[in-house]
């Protein structure tokens, strides 16, 4: 970051850098701040890379963190980032991709020294890092306490009111990202967080107005799946005074940020979705959708804003009136989320999701049972279980789960014996040239509970698959033979393990019957007879014997 800056071993030795982390102050209207945030950056392209820049920003962040108490830098750099956010929109329309662009950059490292910060402070410290300003002698301190909640609230506009194109698919990725980052102090600690200043702004805050506002633009998001945009789009000319750059830093940077809230975490097994997201802004906005959602209820049963839009929204061809006793209602196309639904089942939040709505959301989940073409919808769920080796335990769960509430349904579990699917090549065991869904789906689920019998051994996840095959169990019709000859073959190898199980406790409890009645009827002590017994006679030996 800074001028003139191309590699991420050169971070340490930028002049612009040590100058915004020194001991010197830097006034709001220096022109130094137009040189710092005109920089040329190569976007890391792995998130190798992108470890390697967050290793690089920890020392400059923290030589900030000395002394920013006294030179009130950090907060300039916010308050340079929340000036030109105002006129952002008017940016936009205007095509002046230059003011984006420097925008962009200023968020970009507000977000990289945040990460630092949260890592190393409490919210209330990093609170004064916000409020600090320059010390003048003979003037007292007039921080600015709300410096926070401005940044939040200026986020949240910015996610809602700049719209997603080219030129603004980066700075909405940082904003998305930066929101990510100020919510990730619930990582370091193992109590819920109620009273944190974060969580304060975001519940009951000048943001709570735009609640559904932000969940619904986060949804379309996601449902627009929108690819990071060519480097051709990014580029901007070098300029002679050395302040041209490389636009789209955000498309490998978030990887760091990503593999911390991806729910696998360290159990998720690396792959080609992990190492290269093609989707950033989808991805990083369904994850601050699903932590959001997820926030705990504040005092006095005061329900989270967020989660009561995600549990009500309605679709955009529902013609009925909206309660006025729902907050936070609004409408979205059910159709184009369906869809993003279908076709993003790769990753665990798209599966977090779809789980939410379908356990949350009664709108949603009536729309998705009356689809005929519920095809789309279960067999990305069951390519998850079928590939039970490949994933985390906690995708393969939640898929398993939204199996179970689908099968709660008759009319689900009818439908999906009308449904012919033909040459599944996903499928290795045997080849399948023509089955019923329904068929299909019985043998991913025996093939998921012969695999957790051998190898996982877990209870529930045993307990679940045998819930789902009971639901569907009245509802069987015109099975496939292969998947009756698993159903027999499964039931002997559950009868097989039934019938052992049931003699181990006979034989248990023929033991404890036998002792416990030893312990009733105690056997009497033995009786010892005395006899007088003869004294032995001496030994004589014979002549003979001799």
């Amino acid at each position: 970051m800074g001028a003139n800056t191309s590699q991420v071993s050169d971070l340490s030795e930028n002049q612009s850098l040590r100058t915004l982390i020194g001991t010197e102050s830097i006034s709001d209207n220096d022109p130094f701040w137009n040189q710092l945030i005109s920089f040329t950056f190569i976007s890391p392209t792995s998130s190798g890379n992108s470890k390697l820049l967050e290793e690089a920003v920890i020392p400059l962040a923290k030589i900030l963190i000395e002394n920013n108490p006294r030179t009130g830098n950090f907060g300039a750099l916010v308050r340079i980032f929340l000036g030109r956010t105002k006129e952002l929109k008017i940016s936009t329309e205007c095509q002046d991709q230059l003011f984006i662009w420097q925008a962009h950059n200023t968020l970009f490292m507000i977000r990289c020294l945040l990460k630092v910060f949260i890592r190393e402070m409490t919210e209330e410290e990093l609170h004064l890092q916000f409020s600090y300003q320059e010390r003048v002698p003979g003037s007292c301190d007039t921080g600015s306490e709300v410096l926070l909640e401005e940044l939040m609230c200026n986020l949240v506009h910015l996610v809602v009111e700049v719209p997603l194109l080219d030129i603004t698919y980066s700075i909405l990725f940082e904003a998305v990202t930066t929101m990510l980052v100020l919510l990730s102090y619930q990582l370091f600690h193992k109590e819920i967080l109620r009273d944190g200043l974060i969580y304060q702004y975001l519940m009951k805050g000048r943001c709570l107005s735009l609640t559904s506002q932000l969940v619904k633009t986060l949804l379309y998001n996601f449902i627009r799946q929108e690819k990071c945009p060519p480097p051709a789009t990014h580029i901007f000319e070098q300029q002679s005074d050395g302040g041209g750059l490389l636009y789209g830093l955000a498309s490998g940077v978030a990887s760091g940020l990503w593999s911390v809230f991806a729910l696998g975490g360290a159990g998720s097994k690396p792959g080609l979705d992990q190492e290269q997201n093609p989707l950033p802004l989808s991805n990083q906005s369904l994850l601050l959708l699903l932590v959001l959602a997820n926030l705990t209820d504040g005092p006095n049963n005061c329900p989270n804003p967020y989660r009561q839009a995600v549990t009500c929204f309605k679709n955009t061809q529902d013609t009925s009136s909206i309660p006025t006793e729902q907050h936070h209602m609004f409408q979205i196309n059910f159709n184009s989320l369906y869809t993003a639904l279908c076709e993003q089942q790769r990753s665990d939040q798209a599966t977090l999701i779809l789980y939410t709505l379908l356990h949350q959301n009664t709108n949603m989940r009536t729309y998705m049972l009356s689809r005929t073409d519920m095809e789309n919808l279960v067999m990305p769920i069951l390519k998850i279980l079928y590939h039970v080796e490949d994933r985390n335990s906690h995708h393969v769960y939640m898929a398993l789960i939204i199996l179970l509430i689908l099968t709660e349904e008759d009319t689900f579990n009818r439908s999906i014996h009308e449904v012919v699917l033909k040459n599944i090549t996903w499928y290795s065991e045997r080849s399948l040239t023509e089955i019923s869904l329904g068929s299909l789906l019985i043998l991913v689920v025996i093939r998921t509970i012969q695999f957790n019998m051998t190898r996982t051994r877990d209870k529930y996840l045993h307990t679940n698959c045998l819930a789902a095959l009971a639901n569907m169990s009245a509802q069987f019709r015109c099975l496939h033979q292969y998947a009756a000859q698993r159903i027999i073959s499964l039931f002997a190898l559950l009868s097989k393990k039934h019938n052992k199980i049931l003699e181990q406790a006979t034989q248990s409890v023929r033991g404890l019957r036998r002792a416990d009645y030893l312990s009733a009827h105690p056997c009497p002590s033995p009786i010892v007879l005395y006899h007088s017994i003869p004294s032995p006679r001496p030994f004589v030996m014979s002549s003979t014997e001799r």
